[in-house]
């Protein structure tokens, strides 16, 4: 990431913007501590069908084997970034990666935390063949690869551009552009998209509109994970008869009532240029900011050395304060008006359970240390809440 940045600085192009790479890498801090909960068990399925079911024997050390892996993760991860797309409760899930108005590496880690329970069961099937070991590996190997395709710092890879998944094919995908939507679903291999009809170049003559169609203007991770589950209700709610409210869940977005399962192309709304969504902040609240997501970063990290040992409630909590911890960031990337209330409460939070709890293996230096930074934070955005406050009284009082 930082050196693409350099790339583009040396290219002078715009550089990343804080408030929208730090809501990415939070959304991936977010994908994180779910897995530091469930610890694996979203494989366990994968586990049963093959030690019950499996119809093949493959050893795991004959080349073949991990081929088939690789060929078979990735086929199966075609159809289900597809399905992601075309399945409304699923789009859902996967709206939080296509919510950036940027397109850079950050993004490539702007994950949802549901996604990967919704979609688990498109790669079921493997489980009749590929052993749970070889599966597992590729399976994040194909993670792995997704991540650099996210730049626009690479334009292309030549005669690769016909079998590999690029940055060239996946910033079409990343578009709101019409010609972008519902295009280039590949991990890895390009070729599925080819195969199925769902391939589409990156046009030189028309700049790609990164984003939803329909946009948030929020840096809150929490909202961007949840706002679009919400409008998926109230639209099961708002149809009549079961046959519209199902369809309102399992057809595409753009779905309507007497239409095609993924709509009309007619009703499709054409995106064009438009002004990014951002909050102007002081330097020193930027550096804040910078900061404190710094010290949650190295907080997870910690904690995600030390959780198998711990009590699963205790890692629970500190999921949720980390959790907790980001949203807060976001809401003052935001300047949300209850943002400095919140944080003093975050500050305390952290301050007494340094005070109350036992951290064996951490140094006292180290958790003094944390103790006054986040007892000075918290009475810093005191001083700032009780001005906010202040300013509230006064135009009440003058409205009155």
């Amino acid at each position: 990431m930082i050196l693409e940045n350099l790339v583009l600085w040396i290219e002078q192009k715009p550089t990343v913007r804080l408030n929208d790479s730090i809501t990415s890498l939070s959304h991936g801090l977010f994908q994180e501590c779910g897995r530091l909960i469930c610890r694996g068990s979203e494989s366990y399925l994968y586990v049963y069908i093959y030690e019950n079911f499996h119809i093949v024997d493959l050893p795991w050390n004959w080349p073949i084997t991990w081929y088939l892996a690789a060929i078979g993760v990735d086929f199966c991860y075609y159809w289900l970034h597809r399905a992601c797309h075309e399945v409304h409760i699923l789009w859902a899930q996967h709206q939080v990666h296509h919510s950036s108005e940027d397109y850079n590496l950050a993004v490539g880690l702007r994950q949802s935390a549901l996604q990967g329970w919704c979609g688990f069961a498109f790669y079921l099937p493997l489980a009749l063949v590929i052993p749970p070991s070889q599966f597992v590996t590729h399976q994040y190997f194909n993670l792995l690869f997704q991540f650099w395709i996210h730049t626009e710092t690479v334009k292309t890879l030549g005669p690769l551009e016909w079998i590999f998944n690029t940055p060239n094919h996946h910033r079409v995908h990343h578009g709101s552009n019409i010609y972008c939507l519902d295009t280039n679903y590949a991990g890895v291999l390009i070729i599925w998209d080819r195969m199925f009809g769902t391939f589409a170049r990156e046009r030189e003559d028309e700049e790609i509109i990164y984003g939803l169609v329909y946009n948030q203007p929020s840096f809150n991770p929490v909202h961007l994970q949840t706002f679009y589950t919400k409008y998926v209700v109230q639209r099961f709610q708002a149809m009549k008869g079961w046959k519209n409210k199902l369809a309102a869940i399992f057809y595409g977005p753009s779905w309507q009532p007497g239409k095609p399962r993924l709509g009309l192309e007619e009703d499709k709304v054409k995106v064009t240029k438009r002004e990014k969504y951002d909050v102007k902040l002081p330097l020193w609240c930027n550096t804040y900011l910078l900061i404190h997501f710094a010290v949650v970063v190295y907080g997870f990290h910690q904690l995600a050395i030390r959780h198998l040992a711990l009590n699963p409630l205790t890692v629970i909590g500190f999921v949720i304060y980390i959790i907790a911890s980001l949203t807060n960031i976001g809401l003052l990337f935001d300047n949300h008006k209850y943002a400095p209330v919140f944080e003093v409460l975050r500050c305390m939070l952290l301050v007494t359970a340094v005070q109350r709890m036992s951290f064996p293996d951490i140094e006292a230096s180290t958790l003094v240390a944390a103790e006054v930074f986040f007892l000075l934070s918290g009475i810093f955005w005191f001083l700032k809440s009780i001005n906010v406050l202040d300013l509230k009284a006064t135009e009440k009082c003058k409205t009155g």
